[in-house]
This record gives C-alpha cells, sequence and structure tokens, in this order.
C-alpha cells in the first residue's frame, strides 16, 4: 500500500513538474479554449486501460486542484470482456495511479466477434452507447475521452484519403442519442509523444488495445503497436514531416480555415449544399 501511494506522488509530481507545459497546460488550454468544463458538470472520465485514458483521469484530478469552477468526477470503466490478465492490468494501474474506478460489465465483443464487416465501427460505436447509459446512471451530463492531437490529425487525414470527405474529430459533441448529455475530448491539443515519454518516464504499463482481436498481444507486449490503417496515416505523416516540419500542424489548423467559397459541396445538418446553388447570385451582387 504504501510503495503504491509513493508511485501514485510520483506520478502525479511528474504531471505538475517534468510534464507541467507538454501535458497539463495544453489540456487545461482546451478545456478554456473549447468551454469544456462548466459549473456543476459531473463528469464521467471513460478509462479504457490505454495510456491515452490513464493521463486523461490524471489530467483531471489535477484540474480539480487548480480549478476555478466546481465540478465532480467519476472514474468509469467498462469490461466488454477482456481477459483477466487484462481486466486486472487495469485495476493494478487505477490502484498504482490513485484513481478510483467504477467497473460495470457488458458482453460487447461477444456480440461483435463474429461481425466480419466492419466490426470495429461497430465496436466503438456499442462502447460509446454503453458508456453515455452508464454514465447518465451516476448522475453524470458529460462523458470525457483520451483523444489526443494526433488522433486528430489522423482522422482528419483518414477521412480525406479512406472515406472520400473532410471532417475532424470535434472537442465536444452533443449526444444525439442520450439528450442533455455532452461528449468532451480535454487532451486535444496533447502530443502522443509526450504521453509515451511520461508514461515511459514513470515506468508504466498499459493496455495497448482493448480488443479481443489484439489483447492477447497486450498482455505479451503492452507497448506493442498494432497496424491498421490509422497505423498507415502515423507513418504517412512521419514521411511528409521529412520534407515539411510544419505539416501537422497546418493539417490541424485546415479545418479550422475551411474556405466554403472554393468547395464544390458540402453537408450542414445534414443537408447537402452545392457552389451552384449561389454561384450565379454571387456574379449578380458583384455586378
Amino acid at each position: 500500500m504504501e510503495k503504491a501511494v509513493n508511485q501514485a506522488k510520483e506520478v502525479e509530481k511528474s504531471i505538475q513538474k517534468k510534464f507541467h507545459k507538454a501535458l497539463f497546460s495544453r489540456f487545461a488550454k482546451a478545456v478554456r479554449d473549447y468551454e469544456l468544463v462548466q459549473e456543476g458538470d459531473k463528469i464521467a472520465v471513460c478509462i479504457s486501460g490505454g495510456k491515452d485514458s490513464m493521463l486523461l483521469a490524471k489530467l483531471f484530478q489535477e484540474l480539480q486542484k487548480h480549478r476555478k469552477v466546481s465540478f465532480t468526477l467519476e472514474f468509469l470503466v467498462m469490461d466488454p470482456g477482456y481477459l483477466k490478465a487484462n481486466r486486472k492490468m487495469i485495476e493494478d494501474n487505477a490502484a498504482k495511479m490513485n484513481i478510483p474506478i467504477t467497473v460495470f460489465e457488458s458482453d460487447i465483443f461477444d456480440a461483435v466477434y463474429e461481425i466480419e464487416k466492419s466490426p470495429c465501427y461497430l465496436c466503438a460505436r456499442m462502447r460509446r452507447g454503453h458508456l453515455y447509459h452508464q454514465a447518465r446512471e451516476l448522475g453524470c451530463n458529460k462523458i470525457a475521452l483520451g483523444h489526443h492531437y494526433d488522433d486528430v490529425i489522423e482522422t482528419i487525414l483518414m477521412g480525406m484519403l479512406y472515406g472520400g470527405q473532410i471532417q475532424t474529430m470535434m472537442p465536444k459533441l452533443h449526444s444525439t442519442n442520450f439528450p442533455g448529455m455532452e461528449l468532451i475530448r480535454p487532451m486535444y491539443y496533447i502530443r502522443e509523444e509526450d504521453i509515451k515519454h511520461w508514461r515511459d518516464y514513470n515506468g508504466l504499463q498499459f493496455l495497448q488495445c482493448a480488443c479481443r482481436f489484439t489483447e492477447a498481444c497486450a498482455v505479451n507486449d503492452p507497448n506493442n503497436e498494432t497496424t491498421s490503417k490509422r497505423m498507415e496515416v502515423k507513418q504517412l505523416i512521419e514521411q511528409l514531416k521529412q520534407v515539411n516540419p510544419f505539416v501537422e500542424a497546418n493539417i490541424f489548423r485546415s479545418v479550422e480555415n475551411v474556405n466554403l467559397s472554393t468547395v464544390i459541396a458540402y453537408k450542414e445538418q445534414g443537408v447537402k449544399h452545392h457552389f451552384l446553388e449561389s454561384y450565379d447570385k454571387l456574379q449578380k451582387k458583384e455586378k
């Protein structure tokens, strides 16, 4: 117990000191810039067992110490059918890091295991729905996820290259299926390399992936990187950085600087608009 308390203090100290600028300052900036936390919020911090969500929990604990508004936290872990070793790893890490988790069960892995087409997409949607439901049962009005800066820029490129669309991972979203609930992403400005540095500095090991298809690998090598479309995009960005070191920031800013007058078509609230709708009207106005 004493060892766990000391380790938790060291983890917290690293966030307060060594990684304050790279992690906590960027976390707090996203909270301010996107107005992610308001007075009276009860936030379910969703923990998958990976490095990102575990850090998210510690950053929220740190934010409470410096809070300018009053809010409460629930640290929520869903077990969708983990191997026993992976479930234990999450519980042990939570104990070592002084994160008081609430665990609930689901059968999502069993439900999607036989699905051949887009099992990851279905799994993600089902997991999100279960988290919203459980968070609401606990009286929460928001769920917080651990997506970071690299997730954002990779999502932008993946949408373009594999989805044929321009979209981004939003810093916050109102739930369409759970009225009054909101999703927030406070790690929006945090770089993945800084998260890994923090993890390694503290000698921590986390689940790499919660998916049953890859979790056996996670037990044997917790820091193993799995191959995927996202990994292909990661590698592409690394290649582009060799030519242009500002490419990541440019990708991020691209969805903040959309010029609709140079876009062929776009969707707004589910309705598609085409540039021809206003093309001739604009010419008349110029005259």
